[in-house]
């Protein structure tokens, strides 16, 4: 009796598949029914040479009420362009006799590697992926963007005074290091691709002289997009693509001009240091949008000038200890992609002591003059101190003195509430200025911190400062335009209202 309940079970489990196969088996000849494709182009963004691409996929829609046989899906370039693909997770150079029941779909998904072209602009890299059933041929574009480079992998460690130049992009793994004694010169125009956690560790000197038109970067390596529903989120616009430029003890001299660091995980970092020695001085450059702060020093020498340090996780711009100079400068923290900025961590934080355990270090000279601070805080005008300035001191020395906090602003435009001591001269308090872009509403994640119509700050500059320093990071003559000198490291140029008749 059981086995006979056996036998009729299997059975009716194999008259079952048979039926359930029935819409398998039914292959249509019929050269009408074709494939539907998710796109007509799968397209890449700028990949570097001999580094292989993200992967990328479409879907192949069979949308007939028959299967259809796939007779081939091959390459047109026969496999010489670079790209490959595979099907369902199958890989191969060709696929012949491929089923796709009706209604179903499949994925096929295509990678490429670049080979070397010989020049430093990006080159057009065009295949398709054809497609032959009922003997109709269907195809979708494969396009990329091909881009020489230099590689660094292994932790390169410069030793000898080099000039890089910029014939080609430099595409940084692990750190890049300048060993202590040695110069390294970078060129205008000098592009660096950094990888995830890549560092650039300065133990010498790096002089990076770039232009206002050719100026040198410093940014991730991710040239692709996020996919998100409704938009397309470049990956250059992600805070923490990589790590930082870290400048050690033993750096003096250092020069950036225009030069553009960001979305690491820190910007520009100078470790304790000494005083009596010119640590860095920057100018016409722009450090932003970093995972942590954007600038930290420990009792340096350190002179910027007319330079933006804006976005940050954490404290925008930190100085414990030493000597600045900041003139012409903005600072700005309106930071929305990333881990969430921090509610206790303000722009500008002056200290004399990072934290109880380690020395103090006296702040000899933090001087700001026609510079912005501001961001996202709150500026309490009834409290002293509070709103996007921190000085993170003992309660004596916030008053401010000549040993041991010494620090003055002059003709700033600062988010806190007002201080009338004349350690604080000229200065605009509590109100934010209007900027351009603040990474808000229709401009989500975009960021132009020069100032807009009728804002705080346009004309408010101490002229003799700005007489010493014209031109602002843009090459718009402070002293010359009819509205100026504008505090910051923008001189304002009036924009045209947009007529929505």
């Amino acid at each position: 009796m059981q086995i006979k309940q056996v036998l009729f079970s299997s059975l009716i489990l194999f008259f079952s598949i048979l039926a359930g196969c029935t819409g398998f088996d039914n292959v249509s000849t019929n050269p009408n029914h074709r494939l539907r494709f998710s796109v007509d182009t799968l397209a890449f963004d700028t990949i570097f040479s001999t580094i292989g691409s993200a992967t990328r996929q479409f879907l192949v829609y069979n949308p007939n009420n028959e299967t259809l046989k796939i007779e081939s899906i091959v390459l047109a370039s026969g496999g010489n362009s670079g790209f490959r693909f595979n099907v369902d997770g199958r890989k191969g150079d060709a696929f012949q006799e491929i089923d796709i029941w009706k209604k179903d779909s499949m994925y096929i998904s295509v990678e490429i590697t670049v080979n070397p072209n010989g020049g430093n602009q990006p080159v057009v890299i065009e295949d398709s992926i054809l497609f032959m059933t009922n003997g109709f041929r269907q195809s979708v574009l494969l396009q990329a963007y091909g881009q020489d480079i230099h590689v660094m992998r292994g932790g390169v460690v410069i030793t000898n005074d080099t000039t890089l130049t910029a014939d080609l992009p430099y595409l940084v793994y692990d750190s890049l290091i300048v060993a202590e004694g040695t110069t390294v010169t970078i060129a205008e125009g000098t592009v660096f691709y950094m990888h995830n956690h890549a560092n650039l560790m300065i133990a010498g000197t790096v002089k990076a002289k770039g232009t206002a038109e050719q100026p040198i970067i410093f940014r991730g390596d991710r040239l692709d997009y996020i996919p998100l529903p409704g938009m397309r989120l470049p990956y250059d616009l992600i805070p923490g693509q990589w790590g930082g430029i870290y400048f050690n003890a033993t750096s003096f001299e250092n020069e950036f001009d225009h030069v553009i660091v960001r979305n690491g995980l820190t910007g520009l970092t100078f470790r304790e240091s000494s005083p009596d020695r010119l640590k860095i001085h920057i100018n016409n450059s722009q450090i932003t949008n970093m995972d942590s702060t954007t600038f930290a020093a420990t009792n340096c020498f350190i002179e910027a000038i007319n330079s933006e340090f804006s976005n940050s996780t954490y404290t925008t711009v930190a100085l414990a200890g030493g000597k600045y100079q900041f003139t012409h400068c903005t600072l700005a923290n309106y930071k929305i992609l990333g881990k969430s900025r921090f509610p206790g961590y303000t722009c500008l934080m002056l200290a004399n002591q990072i934290d109880q355990e380690e020395p103090v270090f006296p702040l000899q000279q933090a001087y700001f003059d026609n510079c912005i601070i501001d961001g996202g805080h709150s500026a309490d005008s009834t409290i002293l101190y509070r709103g996007e300035i921190l000085f993170d001191t003992n309660d004596r020395d916030v008053p401010g003195n000549a040993e041991t906090f010494n620090y003055r602003f002059n003709a700033c435009l600062i988010k806190t509430a007002r201080v009338d001591t004349d350690r604080f001269e000229q200065c605009l308090f509590v109100t934010s200025p209007a900027y351009l872009k603040t990474g808000l509403r229709e401009d989500m994640f975009s960021f132009d911190f020069r100032l807009a119509n009728e804002s705080a700050g346009i004309g408010q500059a101490d002229r003799t400062i700005a007489a010493s320093y014209p031109i602002d990071r843009y090459g718009i003559n402070r002293l010359t335009s009819s509205d100026g000198p504008t505090i910051g490291a923008y001189e304002y140029v009036y924009q045209e209202e947009e007529n929505n008749d």
